[in-house]
């Protein structure tokens, strides 16, 4: 018989912005990393968005290709003790409703598995911070003790299925009985592959891609947490364009 499992993703799902982002800050506080480069390269990205006159995509997107770029050839130990002050103070800012669900799963026995495309060496710290059975992220590949600049990614629904089907040999999980919880498009496999899907705050992409899929449209979840309010919602809901 086998074992039930809770999939996370992090970002946006836990974490109520993004690991890498926060990493990238630090680096720049501590003169790691020239700030001019987030100025000349992101800034603009970053205020469309926050203006809501952009999409948070784009913006993450630039500024992953810039967080690459600024990490390369940077010796482990920075990346390790500006990841530390990530965890130290960024960790408890997390959704109330994921937080719960985690100790809850945990309670009851489950294996809670953390599966995000922010770095591994955040996601591992991460999980720790909460008790994940094991986890995975974005493996940034280091030589010498140095970054060298290859990132094999874990953002991609791709790269999740095939993270899940090792986690299932590993743990001898039982997807049907299992859920899973995301909040992007990226997450769309995974929640599809368990019995219990959970979007929480989902994106519009994501959102329409469960209200349209004959199996998930009958068993997702979807949560949305705003201030001191949590949401059920059901996948039929009203979507606007504005």
């Amino acid at each position: 018989m086998g074992k039930i499992a809770a999939f996370f993703d992090i970002d946006g799902t836990l974490y109520r912005d993004s690991l890498m982002v926060e990493h990238f800050k630090k680096l720049i506080k501590y003169d790691i990393i020239d700030q001019k480069a987030w100025f000349e390269h992101a800034r603009d990205t970053f205020m469309d968005w926050d203006k809501r006159q952009g999409h948070y995509d784009d913006y993450l997107d630039e500024i992953c290709d810039l967080y690459v770029e600024s990490l390369t050839g940077l010796d482990k130990t920075c990346i390790d003790f500006t990841s530390d002050q990530v965890i130290k103070l960024k960790s408890d800012r997390v959704y109330k409703y994921t937080r719960s669900r985690i100790k809850w799963h945990l309670d009851n026995g489950h294996i809670v598995i953390f599966i995000s495309g922010s770095p591994g060496f955040l996601v591992e710290k991460m999980a720790k911070k909460y008790n994940a059975t094991d986890c995975i992220g974005s493996n940034y590949v280091f030589e010498n003790e140095m970054f060298n600049g290859t990132v094999i990614p874990m953002w991609d629904s791709r790269s999740k299925n095939v993270a899940i089907n090792n986690f299932v040999e590993k743990y001898d999980i039982d997807l049907n009985k299992s859920y899973a919880y995301g909040d992007t498009n990226g997450d769309i496999n995974m929640l599809r592959r368990v019995g219990n899907p959970i979007a929480i705050n989902p994106t519009k992409e994501l959102l329409s891609h469960i209200a349209n899929d004959p199996v998930i449209s009958k068993t997702s979840k979807i949560i949305v947490e705003r201030k001191d309010i949590i949401y059920s919602l059901s996948p039929n809901v009203d979507i606007f364009d504005i």
